[in-house]
């Protein structure tokens, strides 16, 4: 698998022989503590906690003492970890290249990001998973936001931890590159929903989550069969025909009920599309380059903390980078420039100066006619504070920063629906204003949620869908009419 992370050097961590697996999944977060002693390694900790506060709309700092708080009562020293990021921050997108020369593939994958994603290229940080099927060159773009990494850091730095590895947990489970030719579907239940992972040709062509995978019934934990079922089946159609074709095999991880379940029920059928299903539930013993205990059972956070010790660094990795100031200017400024850089902060400088003396000559000038004109200034002043109090037909109501303030506060701050433009229309006498809403949403739910949330907002009425494109990510277009005085 070629990996190319965009402005992304990991911080390296100190040599060790011990790391802290993290994996977090909704509320739930898995703990495991790993130790590497002559080739082999030692699983001293290995615990699940549920935590109350939510990763991303909770202060980092309560989330990272609910986490050391739990990690002191089982006893976890370790201060180093591998963090499994969440398979739902990321944001995908797959292309066939064209025929360049490898100098100008990274600029075009940097135009297809920037055209694909609802983000800026500042708002994101990416990974570019290549591979090739048959004659065909493709590119699988990832993205994830910077700013739910930097509240995970500081998380990490709340529960006293330092980060040595942000990834997706399926990658590490199933790496693109241990099946170069033959496809394979990884299917990682969670939460309350299921990580899928297509691997071909040497990469990642698809990398997503299915929501709504269980349903909660009394106290009861129903896995939505159909649902999930239907939702691979729409995955695997979306897929160019000879890459669907190469996908043969699809793995389920995990020892639990809900992983035996999933493969259970989903072998007849996918099996009857030529798909071979294989329940993984034990890790092998030399899957990594280090002896494991036998009988380990399969772990997203394992996985990722044992590639870490293994030196395996083709993993996906969104750890944001830490350059100090020093290493900044030395490969902005190489010996060549230091001589026209010079010259160029000697101009400036010149030029600071004569603009600061005329700017004294012009404060000393128009000082002098304020003094002639202060008084009048302050009492005109005064009157138009008057005005301002006492007539009633004055508007300060902002109506537009109003409109865009109501659609904000029913958009989910996670990032799974935003907008790309919005558009105000005035009726005509007597009509209401009308407001036009276009953007793209990860799922169907998500886009759901936030238009119901829209439609119990205060002046907002006649919430409308006029387009729906597409599954994951799906592109809308809705408007409603925004009603004054309500």
């Amino acid at each position: 698998m070629n990996i190319t992370l965009q402005s992304l050097n990991p911080r390296s961590r100190s040599s060790g022989n011990a790391l802290l697996g993290l994996s977090f999944d909704g509320s739930r977060l898995d703990v495991v503590e790993v130790r590497r002693m002559n080739g082999s390694v030692e699983i001293t900790k290995s615990f699940s906690i549920a935590l109350s506060l939510d990763l991303l709309t909770n202060a980092p700092d309560l989330v990272g003492r609910e986490i050391r708080k739990a990690l002191d009562e089982h006893g976890v020293r370790e201060r180093w970890a591998t963090v499994c990021i969440p398979l739902n921050w990321a944001l995908t997108l797959t292309t066939k290249l064209p025929e360049l020369p490898e100098d100008d593939i990274a600029s075009y994958l940097q135009v297809e990001a920037e055209r694909g994603f609802p983000y800026g290229p500042d708002a994101l940080l990416t990974a570019t998973s290549r591979f090739k099927s048959g004659a065909d060159n493709w590119a699988t773009l990832i993205g994830v936001p910077r700013n739910h990494l930097a509240r995970l850091e500081e998380v990490l730095v709340a529960a006293q931890l330092r980060a040595a590895s942000f990834s997706p947990g399926i990658a590490a489970l199933q790496p693109a590159e241990a099946e170069s030719a033959a496809g394979v579907l990884a299917l990682v239940p969670g939460e309350d929903n299921v990580r899928v992972q297509i691997t071909v040709g040497g990469g990642i062509a698809v990398l997503r989550t299915i929501e709504g995978a269980f349903e909660i019934v009394g106290a009861e934990r129903l896995l939505q069969t159909d649902h999930v079922a239907r939702e691979i089946r729409i995955t695997l159609g979306q897929l160019a025909p000879e890459l669907r074709d190469a996908v043969k095999l699809v793995r389920v991880f995990g020892k639990s009920e809900d992983a035996e379940e999933l493969a259970e029920m989903l072998a007849p059928r996918l099996e009857s599309q030529g798909l071979k299903v294989e329940l993984v539930r034990m890790h092998a013993q030399n899957e990594f380059q280090i002896k494991l205990p036998i009988n380990t059972p399969v772990s997203a956070a394992l996985a990722l903390a044992m590639r870490r010790l293994a030196g395996d660094k083709t993993t996906l990795e969104f750890l944001p980078p830490k350059i100090s100031a020093w290493q900044q200017i030395s490969s902005k400024y190489s010996s060549p420039k230091l001589v026209t850089v010079g010259a160029t902060a000697g101009a400036v400088a010149a030029a600071v100066l004569l603009a600061f003396l005329v700017q004294q000559s012009f404060l000393w000038y128009w000082g002098h006619r304020w003094q002639k004109i202060e008084k009048q200034v302050y009492v005109l002043k005064d009157t138009k504070d008057n005005i301002q109090k006492f007539k009633p037909w004055y508007d300060a109501s902002f109506r537009e920063l109003s409109i865009l303030r109501r659609l904000t506060e029913s958009f989910p701050e996670d990032g799974a629906v935003s907008a790309k433009q919005i558009e105000i229309r005035p009726g005509k006498a007597g009509e209401l204003l009308t407001v036009s809403c276009t953007g793209t949403a990860r799922s169907r739910e998500a886009l759901t949620a936030m238009m119901s949330r829209l439609n119990k907002a205060k002046n907002v009425t006649e919430v409308h869908t006029q387009q729906e494109r597409g599954t994951s990510p799906m592109e809308f277009t809705f408007d409603f009419k925004w009603r004054e005085g309500q």
